[in-house]
């Protein structure tokens, strides 16, 4: 019975043991089997994030090549988009519209306009100053009922309504910078200017500033006596024009009274006060005064005219010489900047239409006396610095222009 205990005994232990090895056998082959997944999903981890790396490779080229594609189309658009736009203007000297109330002759600008009315005086223009798109001239009037003046030789002064001659011209903007707008003090000035305002006449000169915005560009005229070149005036042209620049204006315009009287040359003030002007950023510089035309320099890509003469001219019943002309330059804009592209028409006048006096009607020029006109401003041109300009002037090609 004993041994027979003890050998159930030594059963139920071996069995035990191999229950143990059993479940030790089980414990090892799933441990081996959480290992293989764990060990799998590493690789498959791996696997997976070098794909994700080489889509985001792959999307980023693709995003890069797009937006190369997009800034392409964006200059392209661009290129196609290129706006360009011309400015004619064109500018004519001395208007001065009424006379010295002691020049009591018959025919004179008083008595013509009293006789023939105020289209009479425009009347031999044509087209000239309507076909452009601004025109200035130098305003050597007052236009006042005022009776208090300046003691001086020469008082000029119009009546108010004569202001209608510059509309019917087609005359844009005066410059009143000169040596005659106070002929009637303070209390003419300010009648011009309230003249002017009237019939929408835009003026310039001293610290009046004009701007005007045509087909999107800014056009800027300013207006001075230049008896002299000096440090003050040289101070205030720059800032005046740096001010113009501030305020976005495109193409700069200045008119200067300036020079010698019956001098068809002009002396070394005004060449060096030009020069300076256009070294400031002006972009044509205008001249009047001496009452005949002096030439035109071409001064680092810029025109400046010297003397554009009498226009229409009140002041001298018969002056001796007649001839004058209009300066036009047509500005090449691209995008609504200026380019180097130059394009000039000097267009020959006489002060009047008749030779025997002035009847105060400028009037074109055409054939022999037009080409003479211009013969003349070439002659006078090549007294200064030549005459380069002509290369970009539209009429010359049946003028002699030897030197």
């Amino acid at each position: 019975m004993h041994n027979e205990n003890n050998l159930n005994r030594t059963r139920v232990k071996r069995k035990h043991r191999r229950l143990k090895k059993s479940v030790r056998h089980f414990i090892l082959f799933s441990f081996l089997i959480i290992i293989g997944v764990f060990i799998f999903n590493l690789f498959k981890v791996e696997e997976v994030s070098t794909d994700l790396t080489k889509t985001k490779q792959e999307q980023s080229l693709k995003d890069s090549e797009k937006q190369k594609q997009e800034q392409s189309t964006n200059e392209n658009k661009k290129q196609e988009t290129v706006t360009e736009t011309t400015i004619k203007i064109s500018a004519a000297g001395d208007f001065t519209l009424g006379t010295d109330e002691r020049f009591e002759y018959t025919d004179s600008f008083v008595d013509e306009a009293k006789t023939n009315g105020l289209p009479y005086f425009v009347e031999g223009l044509g087209t000239t100053f309507l076909e452009d798109d601004l025109t200035t001239v130098n305003l050597e009037t007052t236009l006042t009922t005022a009776t208090e003046k300046a003691d001086k030789t020469f008082t000029f002064k119009g009546d108010p309504s004569y202001t209608q001659i510059l509309e019917l011209g087609g005359i844009e903007a005066v410059n009143l910078a000169n040596n005659h707008i106070f002929d009637y003090l303070d209390k003419g000035f300010d009648d011009t200017i309230s003249a002017l305002k009237l019939h929408e006449i835009g003026y310039f000169g001293y610290d009046h500033h004009f701007i005007k915005t045509i087909k999107g560009v800014k056009i800027g005229a300013l207006g001075y006596e230049g008896w002299g070149d000096n440090p003050e005036i040289r101070n205030t042209v720059e800032q005046d024009i740096k001010a113009l620049r501030e305020n976005d204006v495109e193409i700069i315009l200045v008119h200067y009274h300036w020079g010698d009287e019956k001098q068809y040359v002009p002396n070394e003030e005004q060449k060096s006060l030009a020069r300076y002007t256009i070294d400031s950023g002006a972009d044509l510089i205008l001249g009047h005064h001496p009452h005949v035309v002096q030439g035109i320099e071409e001064y680092k890509g810029k025109f400046i005219v010297y003397s554009l003469g009498n226009f229409m001219f009140g002041g001298n019943r018969n002056p001796s010489d007649k001839d004058t002309f209009v300066f036009q330059q047509i500005f090449h804009l691209k995008n609504g900047d200026l380019t180097n592209k130059k394009e000039i028409n000097i267009i020959p006048f006489s002060i009047s239409s008749v030779s025997n006096r002035n009847d105060y009607q400028p009037t074109v020029l055409s054939g022999s006396e037009s080409d003479r006109v211009l013969q003349k401003i070439i002659d006078v041109s090549n007294q200064i610095n030549g005459v380069d300009w002509l290369v970009y002037e539209s009429d010359v090609n049946e003028v002699n222009i030897g030197q």
